[in-house]
């Protein structure tokens, strides 16, 4: 028996350890990180930015880009200890007015101070030298408006070599809405628009299969040009992204369009 008794407490012991040894060997979860979301500043202590922002950071693979009501600034982004490390930073080149303007060096400040950051959960909190900036991702903030049901409204021409606003888009402001029942109605710049707009979801977004008409008043050469662009992307079947507010449209032929919730 104290054999015995002695043999099966040996063997309890090795069970123990190989399930010591199997619970040490398991991959711990990943940390999370910022990548793949795109975040808004709600809060910022410190020294403000210029025009009041916000601050909008939107991290992809090793990329960041950031605006804080001017230009848009990108670059090469390192998280490593914790630590937000930007290089490589370049920026588009439009003058702001007031303000604003004073935004593009708060990001540069920003950046070249190394800030640590850290994430809990939807909150992402940038401490620099000078500056902490506290930021809450978009989804949050701003959530996705539904294809259906939506007013939108054109901002955006697209072609596929470039991206067209003007004055007349934003004059005439060319609109659509898709029932929930896949009816299209809206308003193509010069006539009204009728129609049917089935929508698909899709892993990335949804496909619209629309099929348009219109009333046939004419207008000034200058509209009916954005209107010829508005049936083009309204002919056949369309991909759709939204994000936030924004809808973009982009059909098999090359041409699109960038919507507005209204």
């Amino acid at each position: 028996m104290p054999g015995r008794a002695f043999r099966f407490g040996a063997t309890l012991s090795l069970l123990l350890l190989a399930a010591t040894a199997c619970s040490d060997n398991e991959p711990a979860a990943p940390e999370p990180t910022p990548i793949g979301h795109t975040y808004i500043s709600t809060e910022v202590t410190g020294t403000p930015i210029p025009g009041g922002g916000p601050l909008t950071l939107t991290f992809a693979d090793d990329r960041i880009s950031a605006d804080a009501g001017c230009n848009t600034h990108s670059g090469t982004v390192d998280l490593g200890d914790h630590v937000l490390h930007v290089s490589g930073l370049a920026s588009t080149l439009i003058g702001c007015p007031g303000d604003r303007a004073g935004s593009d060096t708060w990001i540069g400040d920003l950046f070249r101070a190394d800030p640590t950051w850290q994430l809990d959960q939807d909150r992402l909190t940038l401490t620099g030298k000078e500056t902490t900036v506290v930021l809450t991702d978009k989804k949050v903030l701003q959530p996705d408006r539904p294809i259906r049901g939506t007013e939108w409204v054109v901002t955006t021409l697209l072609t596929p070599d470039a991206q067209i606003s003007s004055q007349t888009v934003d004059q005439v402001q060319p609109t659509l809405t898709v029932g929930a029942d896949d009816s299209l109605t809206g308003f193509a710049g010069c006539n009204r628009l009728t129609g049917r707009a089935v929508v698909t979801e899709t892993p990335a977004g949804a496909d619209i299969a629309f099929t348009a008409a219109t009333t046939r008043m004419m207008c000034t050469p200058e509209v009916m040009e954005v209107e010829q662009a508005v049936l083009t992307t309204l002919d056949g079947t369309a991909q759709a992204t939204v994000d936030a507010d924004t809808l973009t449209l982009r059909n098999l032929n090359g041409h699109g369009l960038t919507l507005r919730a209204r």
